[in-house]
């Protein structure tokens, strides 16, 4: 107790960034206001659920990226394990809604997906690029948001294969696969939820036993430097806490938007939008032919779900980076770190458009509703994830800072 009580006391001060927070704090406001007026009063609160969830994201530093390499690498899996315990609280939510098919008049659809080799080889693509990159899908976005330039490059990049992927996808559509597996359709609600708490149950029990294997023990919690208000504030959040508070924001993205959490659809929206604006007729690709795709591309942007709350995201993170006293822009990249920034932002936006998703719209929203693919992708995108530590050096990267 004493210790706790001298940690406490030398808890460091917090200077707010300032100009930040007002800034970011007038963004959404303004962003609110006009989005609610612009498209829907739902539309906007969907933008300030996306705030929430940057930042969550970046008081806890809640990422995959890191925390798969960390468990590889150091065979810490601390990470992983708030990972599984988020999908699970969101598990047992999801399948019984999706089960009912709707809420209040709003239809519910899940993250369902073909299980096929266009998943197997997107998600593979996805892992690896993710550990060159800095990043997964909402890691990039979250630290954007806390002023990192040299994800804003893995970002841009994002944006460009993603768009490539939408060139490509209908090729890869046409090879082998199997159709949706729904577990909630196919086991009932009660036998879907058992599977899909027993694989990830399975999937924390495997990375304890490895760590005390390797260290004896499982990797000790260090008292937080604040508590309370100033903890909730400034930060840092407790990682399993914010599993919980990242599952609870997926589920009340499924009840207002009528489908789970997503990121990277709006990716290639954005850069079909920018690609259009130049005179490409990316409207006669088949991917953009297609009902879903064509409505977005032909309406504004803040009426696509995604992009709102990817917006919402950046400024959220952005909003806690500066009331974290972090707020921070770096402009110096160097030009390997660059490199490996560029290469692995194309091999995400291409994997996650071909395996319908990343580390949010596949892994976490696709187990959660009971897909199959959602752990064809995980096992795909962990196996393309150690491709991408051993490359790390090659590029000069280390370290466990990314997200």
């Amino acid at each position: 107790m004493t210790n706790i009580n001298a940690t406490l006391a030398r808890a460091p001060a917090v200077n707010l960034d300032k100009g930040p927070v007002v800034f970011v704090g007038l963004a959404f406001v303004l962003g609110t206001l006009a989005i609610g007026q612009a498209i829907s009063p739902r539309q906007a609160l969907l933008f300030l659920i996306g705030g929430l969830l940057g930042m969550t994201l970046y008081h806890a530093s809640f990422g995959f990226t890191g925390g798969w390499r960390r468990f590889v690498v150091e065979r810490r899996g601390r990470a992983l394990r708030a990972q599984m315990l988020m999908i699970a609280v969101a598990a047992v939510v999801f399948i019984p809604l999706l089960a009912m098919g709707s809420v209040n008049g709003l239809a519910l659809a899940g993250a369902f997906a073909p299980v096929g080799v266009s998943v197997l080889v997107g998600a593979a693509l996805f892992g690896l690029g993710m550990q060159l990159g800095g990043g997964c899908g909402s890691g990039t976005l979250f630290t954007v948001g806390g002023g990192s330039s040299r994800m804003l490059v893995t970002l841009i990049f994002f944006v460009v294969g993603a768009v490539i992927g939408t060139a490509h996808l209908p090729w890869w559509l046409a090879l082998p696969a199997l159709p949706e597996i729904n577990l909630g359709r196919t086991l009932g609600v009660a036998g879907a939820i058992a599977v899909t708490l027993a694989g990830l149950a399975a999937v924390a029990a495997a990375t304890m036993l490895v760590e005390r294997r390797v260290h004896g023990s499982l990797e000790q919690i260090k008292p937080a430097p604040r508590q309370g208000l100033s903890r909730v504030l400034h930060g840092p959040w407790p990682l399993f806490g914010a599993g919980i508070l990242l599952a609870a924001l997926n589920i009340a993205t499924l009840l207002t938007a009528g489908h789970p959490w997503s990121v990277t659809f709006g990716f290639g929206l954005w850069g079909a939008k920018i690609v259009q604006a130049t005179g490409v007729p990316i409207e006669t690709w088949t991917f953009w032919t297609w009902p879903g795709p064509a409505k977005a591309l032909g309406s504004s942007v803040l009426a696509d779900v995604t992009s709102v709350m990817n917006f919402g995201i950046i400024l959220g993170a952005a909003l806690a980076a500066g009331l974290a006293g972090k707020f921070a822009p770096k402009t110096h990249v160097p030009f390997a770190s660059f490199l490996a920034a560029a290469i692995g932002g194309v091999l995400m936006g291409y994997g996650a458009r071909l395996s319908f998703g990343c580390n949010i719209g596949a892994l976490f929203s696709g187990i959660a509703s009971g897909s199959v693919h959602g752990w064809l992708w995980f096992a795909s995108a962990f196996v393309g994830s150690l491709g991408g530590v051993a490359l790390r050096p090659v590029f000069g990267l280390d370290g466990f800072n990314s997200k």
